[in-house]
């Protein structure tokens, strides 16, 4: 997403450099020769994976960067760690802020959904490289700063269980579908729902699309992975007191895909490839 990421902000005319290990990507040998090659005060955006990588990843920057820069993880990590961090990088008088980022491999032309934790002032500082990535059209309607520092990766992991819970509701009905012998036109019962009705949504427009490429998702098979947020927002249910039997069925129904020969589970992992670009496993495997 990264790559897609440098891509827009630079047929935006801004000046990116960006640092990846794949050599045929990036633009300098390591972190440090990025911070030299960055104008001070310098805004550096991290998109990693979260967890470990990210941490060491932040670490390694703090120790290059000078007081008054600023650091913005906009990958998916836990809106705990996003307030670690920023008490790691306020030693050094280095800002953070967190951005949820939505938008996938389709990001690179539609644009992303945004959502920021941080202060004002490190806002407005980002404000035009975010209005470049979001879509075009009126900004509350693809970015919030949603708070301060923690609220935006808080934000994206509802987004992400709610995901679950949609994906896993289309899956649930695209499998009762193939299993009635009176339904004969099931990719064209999907294809019809996409205008007029009140399920359409661009989840469904690539549930169409996968059809397209696999009617009956023979290479796919129909075991799920779970990429965290789906686990943290039920872990927050629990700990507000908040019912979520939706999002918590659709996190434990892709537990169940790693055990059974499910065509709905099959569809989720479609879904999960045709947004985001997922790995999926070949049928079989």
């Amino acid at each position: 997403m990264g790559f897609n990421m440098r891509a827009r902000l630079r047929a935006a005319g801004i000046e990116v450099t960006g640092y990846d290990r794949n050599a045929d990507v990036t633009d300098v040998p390591d972190l440090a020769g990025l911070v030299a090659a960055v104008p001070a005060p310098r805004l550096v955006w991290v998109m990693v994976p979260s967890g470990d990588i990210t941490d060491s990843v932040i670490t390694e920057l703090a120790g290059h960067m000078d007081a008054g820069d600023l650091i913005v993880d906009g990958g998916n990590s836990r809106f705990t760690e996003d307030q670690r961090h920023q008490a790691q990088l306020a030693e050094k008088s280095i800002g953070f802020m967190d951005v949820g980022v939505s938008g996938g491999v389709w990001g690179l032309k539609n644009g992303y959904g945004l959502m920021a934790g941080g202060s004002d002032e490190h806002v407005a500082w980002a404000m035009p490289i975010l209005d470049v990535l979001r879509p075009e059209g009126d900004r509350a309607d693809s970015f919030v700063h949603v708070g301060d520092v923690g609220a935006g990766h808080y934000a994206k992991m509802v987004h992400n269980g709610i995901e679950y819970g949609l994906m896993q509701a289309y899956a649930e009905g695209y499998e009762l579908l193939s299993k009635k012998e009176i339904i004969k036109d099931l990719p064209g019962t999907f294809r019809a729902w996409q205008k007029g009705t009140v399920v359409r949504s661009w989840l469904l427009d690539l549930m169409v699309k996968a059809l397209d490429e696999d009617p009956g998702l023979v290479s796919i098979d129909d075991f799920v992975e779970d990429s965290g947020e789906g686990r943290w927002t039920v872990e927050e249910a629990i700990a507000s007191a908040v019912p979520a039997p939706a999002i918590t069925a659709a996190l434990f129904a892709r537990f169940s895909s790693r055990e059974d020969n499910s065509p709905a589970m099959r569809m989720v992992s479609a879904l999960r490839h045709q947004f985001g670009g997922h790995a999926t496993k070949p049928a079989g495997s």
